[in-house]
């Protein structure tokens, strides 16, 4: 994501990691007139003008961890793959394992480079006729050239990325609010499942994926039906939530960002995702990452649990024993877990559960606990 920090606004709003453009060129969603109705705080964001907030940040992220809330993610970026054995050809390109991917289902991954580093993170679908893909709003263009400059003859790479709202609804509540909109049975779809079903009687994508650590689904539709979908989920009792509770949330359940946990030279083993490395063909990177599996590596990806009620940022150090170790790549407070929260890359050989360490906040050094990267699971 972009390196410039929200500036200017309220402690609430610099509670998010989320970054802001520099440029003045932005695209309004099909929903940007709905965010305005509800009087969402409109920032730049990835190109797009969006909602960061609509009352509160701590009050949206709470209502997603015990109700039901809704974010406009039109800003993401939508490719489709068709022709021949295209999750094959994918399967050169990511360190998961595509080969049992079927039909109706998804998986998390990430696009590597040849150093092992990470070029995007993503979720890829299979769905009955096309394999489609979710990247990252700011690396939306860099992601289509990639895959663009791999294709193999016989594979066709589309952008649909303009032409379909997508929003996610997400919470304990989620299922039941959308039950009776959807022709589907959203009780018999699965964790990382997918169907095309009919939602108000209009066509729709439908996915059990998310960006909060909670329940809930994304749908992806047309953009004629954006309103009437968007009010009556609102009307079903879902609050508007915007990028500062979503940042806050995935922060929370230990859900890696672009830029911060994620980049062009850190890998997936480096970022704490060894559990989403099961290619066993060849991939670019593939032998990098695997001598990182087997060697172990020498930056490792971890959670602070702050000792105390200081913030950590982006950027700040983190030292053991008066000795720099690492520094963080995202802080907040954790509004459901009640204490300030960040990961950090540390050094691997320092990079103990239970440690104390501390980070240095406007030159004072901070007690900060050493935890997994997720300080949230949602209960089952």
């Amino acid at each position: 994501m972009e390196a410039l920090l929200f500036k200017g606004l309220d402690e609430e709003k610099k509670m998010s990691t989320v970054a802001t453009e520099t440029t003045q060129k932005t695209q309004r969603t099909s929903l940007y007139s709905e965010h305005v109705r509800l009087g969402g705080k409109i920032v730049p964001f990835a190109g797009f003008e969006l909602p960061i907030q609509y009352t509160s940040i701590l009050d949206e992220h709470q209502t997603v961890r015990k109700e039901v809330g809704v974010f406009d993610i039109t800003h993401m970026a939508q490719f489709f793959l068709t022709g021949d054995s295209p999750l094959e050809y994918l399967s050169t390109l990511v360190p998961a394992d595509l080969s049992s991917l079927a039909e109706g289902r998804a998986v998390y991954t990430q696009l590597t480079n040849e150093r092992g580093g990470v070029i995007d993170d993503l979720i890829i679908y299979r769905l009955p006729d096309c394999i489609m893909l979710v990247v990252n709003a700011a690396n939306h263009q860099k992601d289509f050239n990639w895959i663009k400059s791999h294709l193999k003859p016989g594979i066709e790479l589309r952008d649909d990325s303009e032409k379909m709202t997508k929003i996610a609804v997400q919470g304990p509540k989620a299922e039941k609010l959308l039950f009776p909109m959807a022709e589907a049975d959203l009780t018999q779809i699965p964790f990382f499942g997918v169907v095309q079903t009919k939602l108000l009687g209009h066509p729709v994508v439908m996915a059990r994926t998310g960006y909060t650590g909670e329940d809930g689904f994304e749908i992806f539709f047309e953009h004629a039906y954006a309103i009437e979908i968007w009010r009556a989920v609102v009307e079903g009792g879902a609050r508007p939530c915007g990028l500062g509770a979503r940042d806050t949330l995935r922060l929370e359940a230990g859900l890696p960002l672009y830029g911060h946990e994620l980049n062009d030279d850190t890998t997936p083993i480096e970022s704490s995702l060894a559990w989403t490395v099961k290619n066993k063909g060849d991939y670019l990177g593939k032998n990098i990452i695997e001598k990182q599996k087997a060697e172990g590596v020498s930056k490792k990806l971890v959670g602070l649990k702050v000792l105390g009620k200081n913030i950590p940022r982006d950027g700040f150090e983190v030292f053991f024993e008066g000795k720099k170790i690492g520094q963080v790549a995202s802080g907040s407070i954790g509004p459901f877990v009640g204490y300030p929260i960040a990961s950090a890359f540390l050094d691997a050989a320092q990079a103990t559960m239970g440690k104390i360490v501390d980070i240095k906040i406007r030159e004072k050094m901070i007690p900060a606990e050493i935890t997994r990267v997720a300080f949230y699971r949602r209960p089952k």
